[in-house]
């Protein structure tokens, strides 16, 4: 796509919203009795739609249907209710549109859905220690608790499973008599049957097996309303195109959750335990002082191993949930790349009856805009498309191998240049977020390095973060090089800023575990200690050297594992002043 048409682009998208708004608020204006549309939904179906403690419609669907109405000029009420309450009332024509409802055949022959604006899935749920479920047919004799008139009431009475059906009005009382001891297994949307476990503290029920049914959920309405749809159809493409249905869906239905009640419950045992310690240790004192000095710094050293430990484990969970969300991007992403070139083909066949149509009966609206510019735009969406498929295919590809885990011990030869560019991938968007001045030079050939290439992975990523961290404005730079000392025989890289710099007083604390100057936002005080034991394990060195103000210069060396002839030969791979603007 060309440069001026790809800057362009989210300009006319804005365009079009505030012209459909305006023209909806000419229509309203010239006709004051405009109709109220009725929206029904679910009143405890969490985190998608529910009545919040104030007594207000809340959630995902409400924030979008409040969204679409603004954009559309429409005027909207909602009606919260029992399910099967409120699909009986829109039946009946007392409502005008679900905004959450799922397809099926049976229901598309009664109802006309809008695009799916969220996927459900469905989740079997039962007490701890019950049987696994892979397939819905080993609920054939079992006591299974559903929603009356939801999805899967509907699917397992016309598919019969042979399961002895338990209706009850919210996903909520399913699980609360599933909690209590009633019943076999509970059926029910994956993501608010979590939601509300959590929410009520029911902990002795879980998901048992994989999640079920892959549905597409959107705007329900009958039969004939062609305007009505049409109406929230192009609504949800408005805010599509301009990334507002995301920010609603970020704010919902964010799939990575914070589980952080563990490591709180941890940090209270270990809380206990100093005390207790401190108790002993203070009884000791009165005894001996000698022995108190002997047996504090040893508690200190076991206090920085027990904290150590805990954050690998902290980290090895974290590597462990990035390797599975990257699997779950890669497989959308595939199949990305496999459809494209197929509707690419598919637009290369339907052109010339297009182009035929066009000639004959002049210009026509092809997905709301005029042919003349989508029959030159779409060839360019579609390569857009498939670049930026692969790009998410090469990221995730970076991500997995970072989340990769090896053990220590295994070394192999590496090049540092090639260590230090996927790093930068990785940290990409922070280094661009942070500065418009980013360079990076290579040297080469660079002498490869003995020693496991993750881990040193690691240290440059947390070098360059930290640099970035430094900068107090965007016209700051940060620069990285590699070099190669053949007198030496080491191979190196410094990781520059121009940053607020460092005090003398902490600079050479900067590696002491736990030390940081950033406790208020969150750091640890471990990244840079890691960092050096890493470093040492590789017999490198890391130097440091900053001026407050100034910025700051970091610097690696590592033996080469060959005494590699490049005194005569050096060159310089530059990729000086990246511009991130």
């Amino acid at each position: 796509m060309p440069d001026w048409l790809y800057s362009a682009t989210p300009h006319i998208i804005s365009l079009i919203a505030v012209l459909s708004l305006l023209l909806s608020s000419i229509n309203a204006f010239g006709d004051e009795t405009q109709k109220t549309v009725v929206i029904g939904g679910d009143y405890n179906y969490p985190p998608y739609e529910f009545i919040n403690d104030q007594g207000e419609p809340a959630g995902y669907n409400v924030d979008l249907t409040r969204a679409i109405a603004e954009v559309m000029g429409m005027k909207v009420s909602f009606r919260m209710g029992e399910w099967s309450q409120i699909r009986k009332a829109f039946e009946q024509g007392q409502i005008d549109a679900l905004q959450g409802m799922i397809r099926s055949e049976e229901r598309s022959r009664i109802f006309d859905f809008s695009p799916a604006h969220a996927i459900i899935h469905q989740s079997v749920f039962a007490r701890r220690g019950a049987q696994r479920i892979s397939l819905l047919q080993q609920l054939a004799g079992k006591e299974v608790v559903v929603q009356e008139n939801g999805i899967m009431h509907d699917y397992l009475i016309s598919n019969k499973t042979g399961a002895r059906l338990i209706t009850v009005p919210t996903h909520a009382d399913a699980l609360r008599r599933l909690a209590s001891g009633k019943h076999d297994y509970a059926l029910v949307a994956n993501l608010p049957g979590l939601y509300v476990g959590k929410e009520l503290g029911l902990s002795n029920i879980i998901p048992v097996g994989r999640t079920f049914q892959a549905q597409r959920y959107g705007y329900a309405v009958r039969k004939g309303n062609d305007a009505l749809l049409a109406q929230f159809s192009e609504g949800l493409a408005i805010l599509k195109n301009t990334g507002r249905q995301q920010q609603i869906y970020n704010k919902w239905l964010s799939p990575l959750q914070e589980h952080t009640s563990d490591w709180k419950n941890l940090g209270k045992v270990a809380a206990i335990v100093s005390a207790l310690l401190l108790v002993v240790l203070g009884g000791t004192v009165v005894w001996n002082r000698m022995l108190k000095k002997e047996v504090d710094r040893r508690s200190e050293e076991l206090n920085i191993r027990q904290q150590q430990l805990i954050q690998a484990d902290k980290m090895t969970s974290l590597g462990i949930l990035v390797s599975g969300v990257a699997h779950e991007i890669n497989n959308p992403a595939g199949l990305l790349l496999l459809n494209i070139p197929m509707v690419r083909d598919a637009w290369q066949d339907c052109e010339d009856i297009l182009e035929q149509h066009y000639q004959q009966h002049g210009d026509f609206l092809l997905a709301g805009l005029p042919y003349s510019r989508m029959r030159d735009e779409i060839p360019l969406l579609l390569s857009d498309m498939q670049d930026s498929s692969r790009r998410i295919k090469r990221i995730v590809e970076d991500l997995k191998d970072f989340a990769r885990q090896r053990h220590d011990d295994e070394h192999a030869p590496f090049d540092l240049n090639e260590v230090t560019e996927m790093a930068i991938r990785l940290v990409d968007n922070s280094i661009r977020k942070s500065t418009d001045h980013f360079s990076v030079e290579y040297y080469q050939p660079m002498p490869a390095v003995a020693g496991n290439a993750q881990r040193i992975e690691q240290v440059i990523i947390n070098l360059i973060l930290n640099a970035c961290q430094a900068l107090g404005h965007r016209q700051q730079a940060v620069s990285i090089r590699t070099f190669y000392d053949a007198g030496s025989g080491q191979v190196g890289l410094e990781v520059i800023d121009q940053g607020c710099g460092i005090d003398s007083e902490n600079l050479k604390r900067l590696i002491d575990p736990f030390f940081t100057t950033k406790r208020e936002q969150g750091g640890t005080g471990l990244g840079l200690s890691v960092s050096s034991g890493i470093v040492q394990a590789h017999n490198g060195q890391m130097q440091f050297s900053s001026e407050p103000g100034e910025g700051t210069r970091v610097t690696l060396t590592f033996p080469a594992s060959t005494t590699a002839q490049t005194t005569d030969s050096y060159s310089m791979h530059s990729e000086s002043q990246v511009n991130h603007s």
